[in-house]
Parts: structure tokens; sequence; C-alpha cells
């Protein structure tokens, strides 16, 4: 099987290790073991006792059963065997793409977008559209081109909300309209929702899985949970025969996940509010220092997002993004993702969830650079 390098995990592990200012990362600002125990005013005493004590099997082949019960509270219409563990949302989004697409399928998926979403079904052998996301719709899909997209072997479309790399949200509205297009069709709707949970304003986020029959829901530990080094994940749908599908995939692939990982997801997702409380307050605050400065920058452009961690910045400058962000790291130090490796000419991914002080920084040395090359 052939596949396209994948550019932005490419890039994050060539250049990540070398920033001096990370204002590239898309978690929130990680934790500890150990700060994760204050975060949730608990000791870690016991806990290490308990689990220093066990035996390091497979353990709970399908999910630990308070995990999966954790998962279920973040949905509406979701039981615990509507879930199924994976190494990651990456891991999670491959699962799902490799266990219903087969050769010929047809695929819809929007872009920009993580790359998984549209590379993988071609890798396979499908007959993949794109549905381009413009700034000027506020990165938001244009549902008039996707009911001119789809076809009767249509068998999946691949959306993202919040959406990586911009930040866009759709409404439950929007959602709906998607699902009862690809109802039509008897599709699958894949949604990547790894950063369900951190919008700006505090709404509910609906989740793909509770609004339709044949939704699958993708999310993880790394970015809303800021708990990355777990690498745990999770499938979500009510559909009985492709949890079988996917069961069967999974065993070739996976068997089960990490004891030690599952446990840590457990007790965070048993605390979840005390956690989402400290990272929403967090995203909120940053947003706002990213926005003041977006302000004061002549050659700066964004669409504000509404949920996430990350946005693009859009750059009148003539220099391609690459170009930019490696001279950027060389000369300051400082880290971001070309919006090349997004399909994005002419734009920068940068995360504002790291740590505040970072991000000030960050911006300080961004601001210098763009002077001395404009």
């Amino acid at each position: 099987m052939k596949i396209k390098p994948f550019k932005v995990e490419e890039w994050m592990n060539e250049y990540e290790d070398k920033a001096k200012y990370n204002i590239a990362e898309t978690c929130v600002y990680s934790i500890s073991l150990s700060e994760l125990f204050e975060i949730i005013d608990e000791d870690i005493t016991e806990f290490w006792e308990r689990f220093s004590n066990r035996r390091l099997t497979y353990g709970d082949i399908v999910g630990k059963p308070n995990f999966l019960n954790g998962v279920t509270r973040l949905y509406k219409n979701i039981k615990p065997e509507n879930i199924i563990p994976t190494h990651g949302g990456a891991g999670a989004n491959s699962l799902v793409i490799s266990t219903i697409v087969e050769p010929g399928d047809h695929v819809i998926s929007v872009i920009p977008t993580y790359q998984q979403l549209y590379s993988i079904p071609e890798s396979l052998g499908a007959d993949v559209s794109l549905l381009k996301l413009k700034k000027d719709d506020g990165y938001l899909p244009d549902l008039d081109t996707l009911r001119t997209m789809i076809k009767e072997n249509t068998k999946l479309i691949c959306i993202n909300n919040p959406n990586n790399p911009t930040g866009a949200l759709m409404s439950s509205e929007m959602l709906m309209e998607i699902v009862e297009i690809a109802r039509s069709v008897d599709a699958y709707i894949l949604c990547d929702e790894v950063y369900r949970h951190l919008n700006q304003e505090d709404i509910y986020i609906e989740s793909i899985a509770d609004l339709y029959e044949k939704g699958i829901g993708v999310s993880s530990m790394s970015k809303v949970f800021s708990l990355a080094g777990i690498r745990t994940g999770w499938i979500a749908t009510r559909d009985d025969d492709l949890r079988t599908a996917l069961l069967t995939h999974r065993d070739y692939n996976l068997i089960s996940c990490g004891l030690f990982d599952e446990e840590v997801a457990a007790i965070a997702l048993n605390n979840k509010d005390k956690i989402l409380a400290r990272n929403r307050k967090m995203i909120i605050e940053n947003l706002a220092i990213l926005d003041e400065w977006v302000k004061g920058e002549k050659h700066i452009s964004y669409r504000k997002p509404s949920a996430g961690t990350i946005t693009l910045l859009h750059y009148d400058i003539e220099i391609d993004s690459v170009s930019f962000c490696k001279d950027l790291l060389e000369k300051t130090g400082v880290l971001l993702t070309p919006g090349d490796c997004f399909e994005e000419p002419k734009s920068l991914r940068i995360g504002y969830a790291s740590d505040t002080q970072e991000l000030i920084d960050g911006l300080e040395k961004l601001s210098a650079y763009i002077k001395s090359i404009e």
C-alpha cells in the first residue's frame, strides 16, 4: 500500500524538539501525573500502591469498564458498548477508515483538515473528492456544494469538528444537514472530534455519534485533557454491525490498549469538569492574547477560531510557508506549522494553548521576525 507523506506529522517530528518557543503545539498545555492528581485534589499514593502491585496483562480487551463509562459521559446517547478504545485519535481514524473503505468506494473529505481523513482513503483505492473550506465562508463547508458531490456509491463523508487547522466550529443545525445528505445515500459520517469541548463560548458541541445512526465520532485524551502521553483514544458509534467489523480489524492491529493508559484516562474522565475548567480558562485567556497580537500586525489576518487550540494565520509577504517557518525557527527559536502542510499556502498554523508566557514570548519574537522580512 502506497500512501503520501503525512506532512504535518513529518514537520513536527523534524522540528518540534528544536524549538525554544513551541507555539505550534496542538494540545492544551500538557500535565504530569502529579499535576493531574493536584487538579483533581486526590492523593496519588493510593493509585501507585494499587497499580504497582497489578500484573501487567493485556487487561480488558474491549476497554476498562470505568474508562468506557467515563467516555460515555461525554455524549448523550452513547453507552459503554458503543465505545471502542484505540491508540490515540490517530489510531481511531485509521481503524475506522481501513475498516469501511474499499477500492472503488467514493469518499468525500473536507480540506483543510487532518491529512488522515483523505490520504488514507486514497491509499486504499477510494475515489476521494475534496470539499474545500474557504476563509471567506469562515472555514465552514458549503452544503450546496456537498450535495452536488454526493454519488450513489458515496461510502463515507469525513469531517472535522472543531476543525484542524482553523478552529472553525459547525453548529448542530449544520451537522444535521450533513446527516440528511449522508442519509440520502446511506453513507457513513466520520467526524474527527479531538478538539470537542474546547469551545470559546459556553455551549455544548454535539457529537456526530449522537446525531446519526451511521455517525462515527473519534476523540482522544490528548488535546482536550492534556494527556497526549498516555496515547488513548476511542471510536464512538451506535452501528452494531460496524462495531463488530471494527473489533475484527482491531484484533489484527491492536488487540488491546494499555492497562496504565486506560487507568489514568479513567481517573481524568471521572474528574472531567475540573480538567475542562482549567483548560477552557487557558484557551480563552490565550486566544485573547493572540487576538490582540493579530490586531497589531499589518501583515497578518485570520478568522478568529470558535473552538479548539489552533488556528491559521494568513500573511501577505512573498515567501512560502515552509521557508517562512524554517527561517523563523532558525533565527528565533519559534516553531509554527506551515500552512502548506494543510494545502493552505501563505498561512501558518499556530497553537495558542501553550504556556501563556511562552505564547507571549513567541509572538514577540514572531513580530520581530516579520518586521525583518517585510
